[in-house]
């Protein structure tokens, strides 16, 4: 093998710069998908995180952003794919990126632009990018042999490989963390020298501690930096591989999917010409499986063009389905189109996003679903819409008024001016959602969407003791004391209802809209950022106060039932 030239390290460029708050725009962008079959539930995982962020961004009255997403549709597996279909690459990518453009939509992902790795601006920008990588030094050619999984578009070490017995029972190398089948391949490639940058990617980790989300992700990488680096193989055959980007000047070779692949986030805010106007800004939601890719390979890349890393890489785990991995030949991969037909869409989104934990992995269940839809949704956020805006309880349908001598503030030391009707549990509850929209948006920025769902969760439960406990329906109208405490109560359960309907927009887009709109909230007053909780208490004014509600539009969210058709196994092609 020849000497590779030596690389010109960026000095004092990769370090990322700190995370855009509302004032400034943002890259925000899911994987872009693997075009060789139909997406699954892991795929929508994926973008619903992303999507939820993107709206909460929004929502917070950011400077507008980008939300990408898209499919990869070059490589071995795609080649071997539609052969397998009796098609042509370019048809079996037109009809898989069909299906993923298809389900991210019903499910409802916001997404601002769609890269398809076919496109002839992608293709210009990959090959100015491995232009700019030659130019830099960072590339050499030299013989590269070892152990090729067609899989994951990657080579794979011995030490990463066990023993297991294929189809006809003989032993053969698979990878141990798949199970995907290796064959030893021998070609003359170019090669990226990776191994340079093993100390400017552990001082960019050191120097910037929340750039992989969560934690144990930036842990994991680096331990792997700790490991031998070997240089990377960013070129494959054309012989072998003619569906691929060509190697400009070279027309022996093809350009690695990854790479190609990974270029996609340049290629959507306008590399190479405009893409410094957002880069670094951009945030990767990728799957644990493809975090080498994204925290090492795509750094180091980026480093040797002389671009930062992007700011932040948000990690999420995956999902199981009865404690099994999601496998074709298993028959249990989830189609999340059936999903949502059977569990509607928003409690389709509400189920990933509560029940998703990205530093572990997630078991799906129908039981699970069809019981915490219900609990939550349902019956605890419905319930409480339903029983507060009913007629029985609210005969004028308004917003009503808020009695402070009712319901005086306590004083800094925890005791109020005069005796009213609120109880200790009531000024708790009054703490507890005050405190909620900040915890929620921290929750947010650290990635943990599923923690801010609890929190809202918790409230919600909370503000229904609070109305169980006082029992609206038993107060006598006719008496004036009666009728303002009746009053106070429907205000404050209202004003919790304006705040869950302000947090859950970004989750449950229609479910949220459906209960601001019961509460006459207008599209106007729905953002983020200047959302209060009960400004009666604190002596102010308070816009909805005897405004008359939206109209009623029946239950909020219809219990769902356990289905005999499972949504299990993806369309087919």
């Amino acid at each position: 093998m020849m000497r590779p030239p030596r690389v010109r390290l960026p000095l004092g460029r990769a370090a990322s710069s700190a995370a855009p708050g509302p004032g400034r725009r943002l890259l925000l962008s899911t994987p872009i998908f693997y075009a060789n079959g139909p997406p699954h539930i892991g795929h929508v995982y994926s973008a619903v995180l992303a999507d939820a962020l993107h709206r909460q961004r929004g929502l917070r009255g950011a400077v507008p952003g980008r939300f990408s997403t898209g499919t990869d549709e070059h490589g071995l597996k795609i080649q071997q794919a539609a052969a397998a279909a009796g098609t042509s690459p370019p048809e079996l990518c037109e009809r898989v990126s069909g299906l993923f453009r298809q389900a991210l939509t019903q499910a409802a992902i916001s997404f601002t632009h769609f890269t398809r790795t076919s496109q002839p601006r992608h293709r210009r920008a990959v090959q100015r990018f491995w232009g700019a990588l030659r130019d830099g030094g960072a590339l050499y050619k030299g013989s590269y042999e070892g152990w090729y999984c067609t899989a994951e578009e990657c080579f794979l070490p011995e030490s990463q490989l066990v023993q297991r017995g294929d189809t006809r029972g003989h032993p053969c190398p698979v990878s141990a963390e798949t199970g995907h089948q290796v064959h030893w391949t021998k070609e003359e490639n170019y090669m990226f020298r990776l191994s340079a940058f093993r100390e400017p990617l552990q001082s960019w980790l050191r120097d910037n501690p929340g750039a992989i989300t969560p934690e144990p992700f930036q842990q994991q990488v680096l331990r792997w930096l700790e490991e031998e680096l070997p240089d990377l193989s960013v070129s494959r055959e054309r012989s072998r591989l003619p569906w691929g980007i060509p190697v400009p000047g070279d027309a022996t070779q093809t350009i690695y999917v990854w790479v190609d692949a990974l270029v996609n986030y340049l290629s959507v805010v306008g590399y190479p010409e405009t893409h410094g106007e957002w880069w670094p800004a951009a945030h990767h939601v990728v799957g644990k499986d493809i975090l080498k890719f994204h925290a090492i390979y795509w750094p180091a890349l980026l480093m040797a063009v002389g671009l930062a890393p992007p700011e932040r890489i948000l990690v999420h785990s995956h999902w199981t389905v009865h404690g099994q991995k999601m496998s074709k030949s298993l028959g249990n991969v989830v189609d999340p189109s059936a999903c949502i037909q059977q569990y509607t869409l928003d409690g389709f989104r509400y189920f990933l996003l509560r029940q998703g934990v990205p530093e572990r992995d997630c078991d799906y269940y129908e039981e699970k679903v069809v019981k915490l839809v219900n609990s939550e949704l349902a019956d605890a956020l419905g319930g409480l819409l339903n029983r507060s805006t009913s007629p029985s309880i609210n005969p004028s349908n308004t917003y009503p008024r808020f009695s402070e001598s009712c319901f005086p503030k306590l004083l800094a030391d925890g005791k109020t001016k005069a005796a009213g009707r609120a109880c200790a549990e009531d000024y708790e509850l009054v703490a507890l959602v005050a405190s909620l929209p900040l915890k929620v948006a921290d929750y947010f920025e650290s990635f943990q969407i599923y923690k801010a769902l609890e929190g809202i969760s918790l409230c919600v439960r909370q503000t229904n003791s609070f109305f169980q406990r006082h029992r609206p329906w038993k107060l006598d109208r006719r008496d004036p004391a009666e009728q303002l405490w009746l009053d106070t109560i429907i205000h404050v359960t209202l004003e919790c209802l304006r705040v869950y309907g302000m947090l859950l927009q970004p989750v449950v887009p229609h479910t949220a809209d459906k209960v601001l709109s019961r509460l006459a909230v207008g599209p106007e007053e729905r953002g983020l950022s200047a959302l209060t909780f009960l400004p009666r208490y604190e002596g102010k004014p308070c816009p909805f106060e005897g405004r008359a509600l939206g109209p009623d539009t029946g239950l909020l969210f219809h219990r769902l039932e356990k289905s005999s058709q499972h949504p299990i196994e993806c369309a087919k092609l």
